[in-house]
């Protein structure tokens, strides 16, 4: 059978970077056809041995054999010719250029005079890749005017435009609907009937079980575990990620207390928000959920002043207040921890303890000179509160990995003991036990008094750890439950405008 064959090999993958070992020995079969789940903890090394495999980096140690051939892969250019195309979990792809241009990018055929560019070969050529893969998107239309499901679907396309017989997919779904999920499950099943293999990395183990035929799970930079998938289980899956039993993914303690925190009143922007009302209580983890577009995260940056409002108002402990930006959210107490952490919540050049302390400088500063030992002191702090895994609080945070990021964010906010914690998309492209170890934070600061606003695309997090939910659907609140009155199909169909309330 096709799917026997080896398409590609990896064998012994070592590499190191300073202080840390980031893979040992690492084995990797792939098979003609294949859809191979990849997975693990952040930092467990998977972004490594991929950028191995297309060229981004060069390993210490170990053989790459393509179609039993030994190959050596200098560059991402060369991985390319050789099939193999990578589909990082950050969108390449230029909005102000067409989609047709986006997919031949630095290789658009031309024509014999001149070396000029054949727009008519190149529209022709997208189109045909469209066909192959049942896609109905216009090659002349600019890239900025598709929606982010119909951006995923253009680098899919850009990636076979290259041949490819290998195609790693790096987080494919962590910005999608569950329509939108789909509909990319349905176009990896025709890539799979063509022959091609799929290397498909996600921390969301719901659609690995749905998607994938074969499972491998790397470790702290070891291969610990490979199997079919139907020969494993959940909780098999997670016990060989993180190396022990996770109790509780959501846990569930506090009770929030009747004194309202935060009220918003009839919030108005364009056709964002069309008059968005609720109130939020001390010690309540209030979940907000919704389809993408519609309004949820508007909410969030219109209460931290990052949007200006057109008409409404908002309170704080029962004073009306004016916030027309974010320095005067966080006077009020209100913390705001954005979905995007690499744009908008990070320094990404500067190291982990300065990012931790970017928001509360003044209380480490004295005459304008920060005094470093208190720097030092409260960033130490917070790594050992969070569990944040870094060799030093002086690491620079874009060589982290994903979740530890994610935990110097709300370090950040942390540090400035807000009132209000507002957190968009907390566990977005997280591996399950930062993801319970987040959830149980969430928890803590509950207890404590914090009222928090969370929102999510993944409705076993709404469900599993909100008090209560707000759903909703093109800029008005479309419904509210309670904790134990929700399931997915009320949401849902409340988020689709299909029901008005619980």
């Amino acid at each position: 059978m096709a799917e026997n064959q080896v398409s590609l090999e990896m064998h012994g993958i070592s590499k190191s970077f300073p202080g840390v070992q980031a893979l040992k020995e690492v084995d990797l079969i792939l098979h003609r056809g294949e859809i191979l789940g990849l997975v693990g903890e952040n930092g467990a090394g998977k972004s490594t041995l991929m950028n191995i495999l297309t060229g981004i980096l060069h390993s210490d140690t170990g053989i790459i054999t393509l179609k039993g051939k030994p190959v050596n892969i200098e560059n991402p250019r060369q991985a390319q010719i050789m099939g193999i195309s990578i589909i990082h979990q950050e969108l390449s792809v230029l909005p102000n250029l067409t989609v047709g241009q986006n997919v031949f990018l630095g290789r658009e055929p031309r024509l014999p005079i001149h070396f000029l560019v054949d727009w008519k070969n190149l529209y022709y050529l997208a189109k045909e890749h469209f066909k192959k893969l049942n896609l109905d998107i216009d090659p002349h239309i600019l890239l900025s005017e598709l929606s982010v499901a119909q951006r995923q679907m253009v680098e899919v396309a850009r990636a076979l435009s290259f041949k490819a017989d290998i195609v790693v997919m790096d987080e494919p779904t962590s910005t999608l609907t569950e329509m939108e999920v789909k509909n990319l499950f349905s176009l990896i099943h025709t890539l799979k009937e063509q022959g091609i293999s799929i290397v498909f990395i996600s921390h969301r183990l719901e659609e690995i079980f749905r998607i994938v035929d074969r499972v491998i799970v790397l470790r702290d930079g070891v291969l610990v575990g490979s199997a079919p998938i139907s020969q494993v289980d959940p909780k098999q899956l997670v016990m060989m990620m993180v190396g022990r039993e996770l109790k509780e993914m959501f846990p569930k303690e506090s009770l929030p207390q009747k004194e309202k925190v935060l009220s918003v009143k009839n919030l108005k922007r364009g056709k964002d928000l069309k008059g968005v009302s609720f109130d939020l209580h001390r010690g309540e983890i209030l979940g907000l959920a919704g389809l993408v577009g519609s309004g949820r995260t508007f909410v969030a940056r219109a209460i931290f002043g990052a949007d200006p409002l057109e008409e409404g108002e908002i309170w704080i402990e029962g004073k009306k207040v004016q916030i027309r930006s974010p320095q005067e959210a966080i006077s009020y107490g209100i913390s705001f921890l954005p979905e995007d952490r690499k744009a908008q919540g990070l320094f990404l050049k500067l190291p982990l303890s300065s990012n931790i302390a970017i928001t509360d400088m003044k209380e480490l500063s004295f005459l304008g000179i920060i005094i470093f030992k208190k720097l030092q002191e409260l960033a130490s702090s917070f790594v050992n509160k969070l569990k944040i895994r870094t060799p030093s609080i002086f690491q620079i945070v874009r060589n982290l990995s994903g979740g530890t990021q994610q935990k110097v964010v709300l370090a950040k906010w942390l540090a400035l003991k807000p009132k209000v914690l507002i957190l968009d998309e907390p566990t977005v492209g997280i591996d399950v036990a930062t993801k319970a170890e987040i959830h149980a934070l969430m928890n803590g600061l509950a207890k404590e008094g914090v009222a928090i606003l969370m929102i999510s695309s993944e409705l076993p997090e709404v469900l599993g750890v909100s008090d209560r939910i707000l759903v909703m659907h093109e800029g008005l609140i479309s419904g509210e439950f309670l904790r134990q009155d929700a399931t997915q199909d009320k949401i849902m169909l409340c988020a689709t405008g299909g029901a008005n309330n619980g």
